[in-house]
């Protein structure tokens, strides 16, 4: 038997969120078992513990689109007992039975062998939303953003993907431009590579003009909608837009000008499906772009049964950088 966070719908289509004890049996049959260590919250697991719509596609469902832990049993050749690894996306949590769990049965494709350079903790401390912040900042390194462009703008700063592209971002060398709406998290932006921290009001015009005064040579967004909208109308001609969320909407309030006339790039990041070797090309370049002491900085640890707690919290903006969840404590 295993601990996990379950949920349940009635026919009334309420979801329930609670702490059941499952049966190994009730696995899903994929071709590789894992004793998880720990996993995650990320905004997306709020709206599934929450019982928002568009997240989980079937119930009874153990949400979690992250974990890390070590392998039990294999029928991969490309796994062994032993081995630790790490997971995120593959709409496991979503589709697939995920990572608030103790154990987890899963396809031997959808997993990446843990770095050398982290601990299981550590990796889940980085968990989907670090990942995401490393392929947008993979994104506008292709693009032909360097430290000598000029400043970087990300957006949602104070939040999971923010607070690791800030850091990401500052150990690279970057002039980084911190966009939040909570001012009383300007000392931790700063402390973790924040080289000016601006109010998100400053990107809040509504209907914003196409084209405004150029300020940034490349953007890292988690917010989207009129944000995502007024960033785009300041990046610099060629520049780059990596956008990879939508907390404040799925609108884009603009035109083809800034695209035509500056030739900025919008680039879209999904993590969910990348092939394995850009999952491994992110976890290697984090084992040597992210700073242990930043990524400490930005975390917090809770247990299981916390986690239901956290995922409101989450939704209403309460939470600061990355959320722990130890699947054993």
């Amino acid at each position: 038997m295993f601990k996990a966070i379950y949920l349940t719908r009635d026919e009334e289509k309420k979801v329930t969120a609670e702490i059941t004890d499952l049966d190994e049996a009730d696995l899903p049959d994929h071709n590789v078992e894992i004793d998880v260590e720990y996993s995650t919250i990320n905004y997306k697991d709020g709206l599934a513990i929450m019982g928002k719509p568009g997240v989980v596609r079937s119930y009874p469902m153990i949400p979690g689109i992250d974990l890390a832990g070590t392998v039990t049993s294999s029928e991969s050749s490309n796994y062994n007992v032993g081995d630790q690894i790490v997971l995120n996306g593959w709409e496991v949590g979503e589709s697939h039975w995920g990572g608030l769990a103790q154990k987890s049965r899963l396809s031997s494709d959808w997993l990446v062998p843990l770095p050398d350079a982290f601990t299981t903790q550590q990796a889940m401390a980085i968990g989907t939303a670090g990942y995401t912040s490393m392929l947008c900042v993979l994104a506008l390194e292709e693009h032909g953003v360097t430290p000598d462009s000029g400043p970087v703008l990300v957006t949602g700063a104070s939040g999971g993907v923010g607070s690791t592209a800030v850091a990401i971002l500052a150990k690279l060398g970057f002039e980084v431009v911190a966009s939040t709406g909570r001012p009383e998290e300007s000392s931790y932006l700063s402390d973790i590579g924040a080289s000016e921290i601006i109010d998100r009001n400053e990107l809040g015009e509504e209907n914003p003009r196409p084209l405004q005064s150029t300020r940034w040579a490349g953007v890292v967004d988690a917010v989207g909608s009129h944000t995502l909208a007024n960033a785009i109308a300041q990046t610099n001609p060629h520049g780059c837009v990596a956008a990879c969320g939508l907390a404040q909407g799925a609108d884009l309030n603009t035109s083809v000008m800034p695209f035509i006339l500056r030739g900025v790039t919008l680039v879209g990041v999904n993590s969910v499906y990348e092939p394995y070797a850009r999952r491994k090309l992110a976890w290697d370049r984090m084992a040597s772009d992210l700073d242990p002491e930043k990524l400490e900085q930005m975390t917090q640890v809770v247990s299981l049964e916390e986690s239901i707690n956290v995922a409101e919290q989450i939704l209403q903006g309460k939470v600061r950088g990355r959320v722990v969840v130890d699947v054993n404590a």
